[in-house]
């Protein structure tokens, strides 16, 4: 399992939340699922949440209008309240989705044996850039992202296909891109709700966080 560490330069913005899955199987629908999202895009329109303030300052503080780049997590919060549901992409996808609508914090979700190597959160340089999931380019110089020895893989906002999770996936890693102003027992509460969800859905088990 590789390592993960937080550039000093972040420290006081963001708080990580780290879950290394392994064993699991995805699956492109899992029926289980589908009673359950239904519930929560429910309770998104009954009573929405408002927009996490603390999440749109953390982009603020590197730089960044979450008006215009939009944390996925209000992305997601959005779209729902428009009538829309949390996009069915494969279970464990859908399981991110669902707590990151919930929670509302930014998730990442990566296959890890797509990964090359240690992985740090960082802000990236000037010309980082990455191919997206079913999107452009995404240049991530000056953003918060997590990056390994072949370079930046994932943003707040939107992953790269490089490492994004398919029906092939095994080994996962979760990361909740956490303001810093997130209490460490509020986030542990997340990433606990989090793996019980993944294990319920998915199988594997929590190989550490």
């Amino acid at each position: 399992m590789p390592s993960f560490t937080v550039d000093p330069a972040l420290a006081g913005i963001v708080r990580a939340g780290v879950l290394w899955w392994d064993g699991a199987t995805v699956v492109e629908h899992a029926p289980a699922l589908d009673p359950l999202l239904a519930d929560a895009e429910s309770a998104v329109r009954r009573m929405p949440p408002e927009e996490t303030a603390a999440v749109r300052t953390m982009y603020k503080r590197v730089g960044l209008d979450p008006t215009k780049t939009r944390p996925s997590n209000e992305a997601l919060l959005r779209r729902i309240r428009k009538g829309g549901q949390i996009p069915r992409i494969n279970s464990m996808v859908d399981v991110i989705n669902w707590c990151s609508v919930e929670f509302q914090l930014p998730y990442g979700l990566y296959d890890r044996a797509r990964m090359r190597g240690a992985v740090t959160l960082r802000l990236g340089r000037e010309g980082e850039a990455y191919a997206g999931i079913r999107k452009d380019e995404v240049h991530v110089a000056g953003r918060i992202t997590v990056a390994d020895d072949e370079g930046p893989f994932g943003n707040p906002t939107s992953d790269s296909a490089r490492t994004m999770v398919t029906t092939e996936t095994h080994d996962a890693l979760v990361v909740v891109y956490a303001p810093a102003a997130i209490q460490t027992a509020r986030l542990d509460t997340v990433l606990g709700t989090t793996a019980s969800r993944l294990a319920l859905v998915c199988g594997g088990r929590e190989a550490g966080r």
